[in-house]
């Protein structure tokens, strides 16, 4: 979508993580100059981390199971991914020179398993298309908002003072409310609200939740994996899920991929009725009668330790979990200790704090833009990426809808420009 040549735009995208650089790298094929700019002293952090450990880019499953994952806004996710789905985001990767490979989960990686190589080759093309970064630039909210202009005066705090920049359209892509020391810390909340942006509360989403263990078995186990194990939970408006793998006992509580699966439905339980009751199946290999029969085998002269150990393989943090939350009296009873194994009741009190999420929940709500991601009441401004109200498990999901809000938006941005260029600006 070029726009004519005796007009020149530019752009400001704030915000470099994945839906900037997207929305950059959209603007600047349609022929504007594009300026991005970031309150990080380099691009894309918060995207780095997350490839820490091996980058996951998107999944493999059926379109309609990866769509199910959005939840409440599976209908506006899927109207983003319809244009750039899981795999054109595979193909997109590709055409940078990064081959990808689908692990035995279904979740899709680079080879070489980093973001680095693929941060540094979309940098690469970006500027070689025009775009210029500029970093250590903190978004303040605008310029002169009560008077009259044809451009947005955007307000920045960087080392050397405030400055001004001037731009034709805006696209915003700050994040959500997670890992502040990584630029996303929702100190844009303010400044939209001001401006009659309607946004839903952030909140921790893929996050852990506290417990309140005891102190021994907090001293002793924390750090310590759970698995295999089963979790099964039922809302009190009736829904029900059970999920196998694995997660951690932190300090304080659980956290690990087994709960980020659950934890948006976890904190909304919290939310309505003070706790989420979750229930944890020790040995989900293994059916009750099984267990309950191999705990009634006589013991002899063995610690009940070693017993719990030999008969049924309960040791380590798992004996630690039974010891922490079954009564005494119920381990001289196979019966009791069985359904204990297999439905062991725990009790999640609160979210951990936001800033330790992995992502948030919450912010602009999609009422308050239209079909091109364009702010009802702020003409020219366009939002993206995780600020705006969604939210996703983990493996692949949040990339997958961050990358596609980023073009969505690039796109939009393209059409308000080309309107602007008509005189008119119905866009």
């Amino acid at each position: 979508m070029l726009l004519n040549k005796p007009h020149t735009h530019t752009v400001a995208v704030i915000g470099a993580g994945p839906a900037g650089l997207m929305a950059a790298e959209i603007l600047s094929g349609g022929g504007v100059q594009v300026d991005v700019y970031d309150a990080m002293p380099s691009v894309g952090r918060k995207f780095l981390l997350a490839g820490k450990g091996g980058l996951n880019i998107t999944h493999s499953e059926p379109l309609e199971l990866f769509l199910s994952r959005y939840g409440a806004r599976r209908v506006q996710i899927k109207a983003l991914l319809d244009a750039f789905g899981p795999d054109a985001l595979r193909s997109w990767i590709h055409d940078l020179g990064i081959d990808t490979f689908v692990g035995t989960s279904g979740r899709v990686f680079p080879v070489e398993m980093k973001a680095v190589p693929l941060l540094r080759a979309w940098l690469h093309r970006l500027r070689a298309a025009g775009v210029r970064f500029h970093v250590r630039h903190h978004w303040c909210g605008w310029d002169d908002v009560t008077k009259p202009s044809t451009q947005h005066a955007l307000r920045f705090a960087t080392p050397s003072g405030e400055q001004v920049a001037r731009a034709d359209a805006v696209v915003l892509a700050l994040g959500g409310g997670s890992w502040a020391r990584l630029g996303s810390d929702g100190a844009w909340v303010p400044l939209l609200e001001k401006r009659g942006v309607s946004i839903a509360t952030l909140q921790p989403s893929n996050c852990g939740f506290d417990v309140g263990w005891s102190e021994h078995f907090s001293t002793r186990f924390a750090g310590h994996y759970l698995k295999p194990v089963a979790v099964a939970f039922t809302e009190s408006g009736g829904a029900a899920y059970r999920k196998q793998g694995e997660f951690v006992v932190t300090a304080s509580g659980v956290e690990g991929g087994l709960i980020y699966a659950l934890s948006a439905s976890l904190r909304d339980e919290i939310t309505a009725t003070g706790a989420a009751l979750i229930h944890l199946d020790l040995l989900p290999d293994w059916t009750l009668q099984r267990v309950i029969a191999a705990l009634s085998q006589p013991r002899g002269s063995r610690s009940f330790a070693t017993h719990l150990k030999n008969r049924v393989g309960i040791h380590g943090v798992k004996a630690g979990l039974l010891r922490e939350c079954v009564p005494p009296q119920d381990f001289t009873d196979p019966v009791r200790l069985g359904a204990a194994i297999k439905a062991l009741p725990l009790r999640l009190i609160a979210p951990r704090p936001i800033d330790e999420a992995i992502s948030s929940a919450g912010g602009v709500r999609f009422e308050a833009l239209n079909k091109h991601q364009m702010l009802n009441t702020l003409p020219g401004v366009f939002c993206a990426g995780e600020m705006l109200d969604w939210e996703a498990p983990t493996g692949g999901y949040l990339l997958t809808a961050c990358l596609a809000s980023g073009r969505a938006a690039g796109r939009g941005a393209l059409a308000w420009l080309r309107q602007c260029n008509d005189g008119s600006q119905n866009v």
